[in-house]
C-alpha cells in the first residue's frame, strides 16, 4: 500500500527565501508544500502524457500521475524537446487549481443587484442557463442590433479561443475586447503589417549564437520557448545581451545589459539600426531583394498618393510609392518600381502577377511590364524574372539539437538576382527625377533612404541620452548582435526575443515594427535561431479548436461597425485589422451609448483588469443588461456577471495542442479526470452556446449532428485534425500517449522544415489544408502590398499619410519624464514599469493556491535601496503607490537591479481569500492606476508602463481601518504571511467533486 503524499521540497525551501526577502517572517511549523495531502491510495498509478496549461503557451509537455482516480502528482515530460523535461511551480501546482475547493462546479444566476458586494448566486441547470442566454441576447440583439453584443477574451488557451473568433460569429458581431490588445497582438500585427502575421516570434530551440533578451524573464514564463530551455539556450551561446530596465534572474548571466528608462525601446532598436547601417552590417542581398529597401518613394507633397491593389492581407491602399501605373498608362498598381544599380534604368518587382489579376483593377491586369518582355500567367516576379521555388540547400546545422531528438530542418541558399538586375539602395544626390504619365515630373528617393533619414537622428550619444545607457554599450552590443560569428552560414546570429514591455507605452506598433525591421536587415527572418513565426502544426489554426464547421452560419461580422474603428481606423480594415475592438473604446461605448448601444456580451477567460483602467471598466461592465462568465473561479469579473459557466481545468480535457511560438512542437492535453460535478471543458460550453443561438456548429439535420454536445471534444478535435496523417482523435491521442509530442519540421517539412521560406513560397502560406492545395498561394516573399519586408508600411501611409509615420519612429511615453514633467518634482515621485514574471503567477492566475501564495503572498514593489533610504522606506513596508487616478499598495522589495528613480510594480493583483465580488482588485492592481485615455494612437494598446507615480510609506494614520494592510471594505485584512490559516483552507479537496 503506498501512501499519497504531496511533498514538495523545493517550494518549502523557496518559502523560506521570499519570507525573508519580503520582510515577513516565516511559520515555525512546516510549510503548506511540506504537508501532506491526508490522502492514501492502493491502486495502480497511471501516467498520462499531456502538456501543462500552468501559464501562458509554453506547451511544457508534462506527466499526470493517476491513482484511485485522484491525481497525484506531475512532472516534466523529457520527450518533449520544446521544454526539455521542465515543468515550473506553477505547473506542479495545477493539481492544487484541480481539486481547489472554491472551483466553480455549477451553472448558476445571480439574485441580487450588480452593486451588492453577494451576487447571491444561486444554483441552476444546464437546461436553464442556455434557455435564459438564449433569450436574453436574442430579446437584446434584435431590439439594438448584432453588434450591441460583445465579447472578452483572456490568455488564450486554445480550447477558450471562443472570444476571439467563434462568439463573433455565433452572435455575427466584430466587437471583441481581446487579451491580445495588450499582449502579442502589437507584435503580431506589427509583423503583419512589415511581413507575416505573428513572424515576432524566435525560435529559441533553434540556439541562435547571440542571444537578445529584451524586455522580459522567459526563465521564469513566457508565450514561446521559455523557462529551462531559455536557461540552456542563453548559458550557451555565444553571446547573451539584456535589454531592459531591471536586472532579470538570467540577466545576470548575460555579457551586456542595457539597462534603458522604461518605454525608450523604439530609440534603442533604432539605435541599433543606426550602427548596423553606419557600420555595413547588413544583409546586402536580403535587403535589396527581400525588403522593400530599394523601392521609390515620391517625395513631392503635392503628389497624390495612388491606390496598389494587393492581392495580400494589406488588401488595397494608397502609399507614396512609385507604381508602374503612375508612369504608364495600363501599367500595373502592384509593379513597384526601384532604380536598377546595373543600367541605371527604371525596373520593377511586381507583386501579384497576371495569374492572381481576378481581384485587381483591369489596369493591373494589363501588360506588367515598361517592356514587352513579361510572360502571363506569372506568379510575382522582378521584370524579367521565371520564378520558381528554390530548392538548393543544405541541412541546417544547429548545434545541441541531437540532445533533444529535433530535426535540423532544411536551409535555402539564399538565391542571387537574375543576370542584370542589381535595385539600387541609393538615388544621385538630390534625388532621382521621374517622369509620369501625365508628363508630370516627381522627385523619389528610395524607402532605405528615407531609413537612414530617420536612424540617423538615433546616434549612440541621442540614444544613450534618451535611455540613460552608455553609448560605448550601446554601439557594442549593436555590432556584437549583427556581425556574423560565423560567415560561412550565409545568415545571421539569430533573432531577438523581444516581448511584452515594447507593447506598453504609447509607442506600442512602432516599436515592435522596428524590432522587426532590425532583425530583417541583419539577415535574421525564417533561418535557424532566427524570427520564424508561428509553429505549422496541427491544429492548423489556433482559432480551429473553437471555430464552428458547419457552412451554414448565418451572417458574417461586419468589421466596418467595430467599436473603436473612428478613433483607430486600422481596426475597421476589411482584412488587414488586429481582430481586437478597443478596450476602452468599449467601455466608453457603454457609458455613452455611441456609436451604438452596448448591451451584453460573455467573458471566456477574459478580465477587465488587464488594460484600459480596471476601475472605469468594472464600473462599466456593471451597467450591462446582460453578462455571461465561462470561469473556474469567482473572479472580480465573474463577479458582475448575470449567469456563470464553471469551465474544465486543463487536467480534466482533451485538446490538440501546438506551441504558438517557434519550437515546432504539436502534441495534445489529454483527461486525466472528470471535471468536478458539472464544469464542462470550453469546446463543449461554445458549442451550447451556439445551439442556444440557433446557430449550426456542425452541418446536418438533426440537433445531434448540428450540436454534437456530447461528443463536442472529439468533434472540434477532429475538425482541428483535418490534412493530418492521423485525422482521428482518438487515434491521435493514442500514439500522442505512446511517442510525445511531433516535430513539425518532419511533419510539415515545406511548411516548417524549410528556413527562408520566402525563397519557396511557404513563408506566407496560411495553415490550412485549403491552402495548402492552392497553388496560387505560394508566391516567393512576403505577405504585404510589395511583396516584401516592409521598411516603409504601406498599410500605415494608406490611413496616416500626412504623418511620417511609414517609418518607424520613437515617441515618448505620454505620462513618462519627458512628455509630463510636473509627474517628477517631488522626491516621491518615480518612474513605474510593470509586468515583470513571477516564478509562482501567470498575470492574474494562482492567487488561490497555497503552494503559490504561501511563496508569495503580497504584491512587491521593487525599489533600488537608495530610493528608500531617500523616502524613508524599509524592506517589507507596505507603501502607498498614486496617480491622479487611484492608489494602490504594494510592499517594498530593495533591489539594487533597478535605477535609482525607477519602481517595478506587480500587476494582476486580486484576493480571491476575500468575501465581496469585486475581490478587492482595487486594493492592489496596479491598472487601476491608468489613464484610460493614454493610448498607442494606431491600434489603442493602453499604457501600461513607463508612466509617473508617487509612493510613500502607508501608516496607521493614511490607510483605511487604521491598517497598512490592505483590507477588504469589511475590515478583513488579505493573506499577507505564508502562516496565515486560510492558506490551508485551500488544501485540494479530493472528496467534493461529484454532484451534490
Amino acid at each position: 500500500m503506498s501512501k499519497l503524499t504531496m511533498t514538495r521540497r523545493t517550494f518549502a525551501k523557496m518559502a523560506a527565501a521570499t519570507a525573508a526577502a519580503v520582510g515577513v517572517a516565516a511559520p515555525a511549523s512546516s510549510a503548506l508544500a511540506e504537508t501532506k495531502t491526508g490522502t492514501t491510495g492502493a491502486g495502480e498509478v497511471k501516467r498520462i502524457r499531456s502538456t501543462c496549461r500552468g501559464c501562458g503557451k509554453m506547451e511544457c509537455g508534462v506527466w499526470v500521475y493517476v491513482q484511485d482516480g485522484k491525481v497525484i502528482r506531475s512532472e516534466g515530460d523529457e520527450a518533449a524537446f520544446q521544454s526539455m523535461g521542465n515543468h515550473c511551480s506553477k505547473g506542479q501546482a495545477s493539481l492544487q487549481a484541480a481539486y481547489h475547493p472554491d472551483r466553480l462546479k455549477y451553472p448558476m444566476k445571480r439574485t441580487n443587484p450588480k452593486d451588492s458586494n453577494d451576487p447571491g448566486w444561486q444554483r441552476i441547470t444546464w437546461d436553464e442557463a442556455m434557455e435564459t442566454i438564449g433569450e436574453k441576447f436574442s430579446e437584446l440583439q434584435s431590439k439594438y442590433g448584432n453588434e450591441t453584443y460583445f465579447s472578452m477574451a483572456g490568455t488564450s488557451r486554445i480550447w477558450s479561443m471562443g472570444p476571439y473568433a467563434a462568439l463573433k460569429q455565433c452572435f455575427v458581431s466584430p466587437n471583441a475586447i481581446q487579451a491580445n490588445e495588450i499582449c502579442k497582438g502589437p507584435r503580431f500585427y506589427a509583423t503583419k503589417l512589415n511581413d507575416y502575421n505573428a513572424y515576432s516570434w524566435m525560435e529559441t530551440v533553434g540556439r541562435p549564437r547571440v542571444y537578445v533578451q529584451w524586455g522580459g524573464a522567459s526563465e521564469l514564463s513566457n508565450y514561446d520557448d521559455s523557462c529551462r530551455t531559455t536557461v540552456d539556450v542563453a548559458t550557451r551561446a555565444d553571446y547573451h545581451i539584456l535589454v531592459d530596465p531591471r536586472q532579470t534572474n538570467l540577466g545576470k548571466e548575460a555579457d551586456i545589459w542595457l539597462p534603458l528608462r522604461p518605454g525608450t525601446d523604439a530609440a534603442m532598436g533604432l539605435g541599433w539600426i543606426n550602427v548596423v547601417i553606419n557600420k555595413g552590417l547588413y544583409d546586402d542581398l536580403y535587403v535589396r531583394k527581400w525588403m522593400n529597401a530599394p523601392m521609390l518613394v515620391v517625395e513631392d507633397e503635392d503628389w497624390e498618393p495612388s491606390v496598389s491593389d494587393s492581392q495580400s492581407t494589406h488588401g488595397s491602399k494608397k502609399n507614396r510609392l512609385l507604381k508602374q501605373s503612375d508612369i504608364k498608362e495600363g501599367g500595373s498598381n502592384t509593379a513597384f518600381m526601384v532604380l536598377n544599380e546595373v543600367n541605371g534604368e527604371l525596373t520593377y518587382y511586381e507583386s501579384n502577377g497576371k495569374s492572381v489579376a481576378s481581384s485587381v483593377t483591369d489596369a493591373s491586369a494589363a501588360d506588367l511590364s515598361l517592356s514587352s518582355g513579361s510572360g502571363s500567367g506569372q506568379l510575382p516576379h522582378w521584370e524579367g524574372e521565371d520564378w520558381k521555388p528554390a530548392t538548393a540547400g543544405r541541412e541546417a546545422q544547429i548545434h545541441g539539437l541531437d540532445l533533444t531528438g529535433q530535426s535540423q530542418g532544411f536551409v535555402i541558399d539564399a538565391t542571387p538576382f537574375i543576370d542584370g538586375l542589381y535595385p539600387a539602395l541609393y538615388t544621385p544626390e538630390g534625388g532621382l527625377e521621374v517622369e509620369l504619365k501625365d508628363g508630370r515630373k516627381v522627385r523619389c528617393r528610395t524607402v532605405w533612404e528615407h531609413l537612414c533619414d530617420r536612424v540617423a537622428e538615433y546616434t549612440p550619444e541621442k540614444v544613450a541620452e534618451i535611455t540613460g545607457c552608455k553609448a560605448e554599450g550601446i554601439e557594442r552590443a549593436a555590432t556584437i548582435y549583427a556581425t556574423r560569428l560565423d560567415p560561412s552560414t550565409g545568415y545571421g546570429n539569430g533573432g531577438i526575443q523581444y516581448m511584452l514591455p515594447l507593447e506598453h507605452s504609447c509607442n506600442s506598433l512602432q516599436t515592435n515594427r522596428t524590432m522587426d525591421i532590425l532583425c530583417g536587415i541583419t539577415g535574421n527572418m525564417d533561418i535557424p535561431g532566427g524570427m520564424r513565426g508561428s509553429t505549422a502544426g496541427w491544429p492548423f489554426f489556433d482559432l480551429a479548436m473553437t471555430l464552428p464547421s458547419a457552412a451554414s452560419v448565418k451572417g458574417s461580422p461586419d468589421q466596418s461597425k467595430i467599436i473603436g474603428g473612428d478613433k483607430f481606423p486600422m481596426l475597421a480594415d476589411p482584412k488587414c485589422n488586429p481582430s481586437w475592438a478597443d478596450a476602452t473604446s468599449i467601455y466608453e461605448t457603454i457609458e455613452t451609448g455611441q456609436p451604438y448601444k452596448l448591451s451584453c456580451g460573455i467573458g471566456q477567460t477574459g478580465d477587465h483588469m488587464n488594460q484600459s483602467n480596471s476601475l472605469y471598466a468594472y464600473e462599466q461592465l456593471k451597467k450591462l443588461d446582460f453578462w455571461v462568465s465561462i470561469d473556474l473561479w469567482e473572479t472580480p469579473t465573474v463577479g458582475i456577471a448575470d449567469i456563470v459557466l464553471p469551465a474544465a481545468h486543463w487536467m480534466e480535457l482533451d485538446c490538440i495542442r501546438k506551441s504558438q511560438g517557434s519550437s515546432g512542437s504539436f502534441g495534445a492535453t489529454c483527461k486525466a479526470v472528470d471535471p468536478p460535478a458539472e464544469a464542462e471543458p470550453d469546446l463543449k460550453i461554445v458549442m451550447r452556446i451556439f445551439k442556444a443561438m440557433g446557430q449550426p456548429y456542425c452541418d446536418g439535420s438533426t440537433d445531434d449532428e448540428k450540436w454534437p454536445i456530447d461528443n463536442a471534444e472529439d468533434v472540434c478535435n477532429n475538425i482541428a485534425l483535418a490534412g493530418f496523417r492521423i485525422p482521428e482523435w482518438q487515434d491521435y491521442k493514442k500514439a500522442f500517449q505512446e511517442n510525445g509530442p511531433w516535430d513539425s519540421k518532419i511533419e510539415k517539412p515545406e511548411a516548417w522544415g524549410t528556413y527562408r521560406r520566402y525563397e519557396t513560397g511557404w513563408a506566407t502560406t496560411s495553415d490550412s489544408p485549403a491552402a495548402v492545395q492552392a497553388v496560387m498561394d505560394h508566391p516567393q516573399g512576403w505577405d504585404t502590398s510589395t511583396g516584401k519586408q516592409e521598411i516603409w508600411s504601406t498599410v500605415i501611409d494608406n490611413y496616416y499619410p500626412d504623418d511620417d509615420q511609414a517609418i518607424p519612429t520613437f515617441r515618448e511615453a505620454p505620462h513618462g519624464p519627458i512628455a509630463d514633467p510636473d509627474l517628477f518634482k517631488d522626491e516621491n515621485s518615480f518612474l513605474a514599469t510593470t509586468g515583470r514574471r513571477i516564478p509562482v503567477y501567470f498575470h492574474n492566475e494562482h492567487r488561490q493556491l497555497p503552494w503559490c501564495r504561501e511563496l508569495w503572498p503580497v504584491p512587491r514593489i521593487e525599489m533600488n535601496p537608495e530610493d528608500a533610504e531617500r523616502i524613508g522606506v524599509e524592506q517589507g513596508d507596505w507603501v502607498w503607490i498614486e496617480t491622479k487616478e487611484h492608489k494602490i499598495r504594494e510592499v517594498v522589495d530593495l533591489y539594487h537591479g533597478i535605477a535609482p528613480g525607477v519602481v517595478n510594480l506587480e500587476h494582476q493583483w486580486w484576493f480571491p481569500e476575500l468575501k465581496q465580488a469585486d475581490k478587492g482588485f482595487a486594493l492592489c492592481g496596479v491598472n487601476c492606476l491608468l489613464d484610460k485615455d493614454a493610448q498607442d494612437p494606431f491600434i489603442g494598446t493602453s499604457n501600461l508602463r513607463a508612466y509617473g507615480v508617487k509612493v510613500y510609506k502607508a501608516t496607521a494614520e493614511n490607510s483605511p481601518f487604521g491598517n497598512p494592510v490592505p483590507c477588504g471594505d469589511d475590515g478583513t485584512e488579505i493573506i499577507h504571511d505564508s502562516s496565515d490559516p486560510r492558506l490551508k483552507a485551500w488544501a485540494p479537496d479530493y472528496e467534493g467533486r461529484t454532484k451534490a
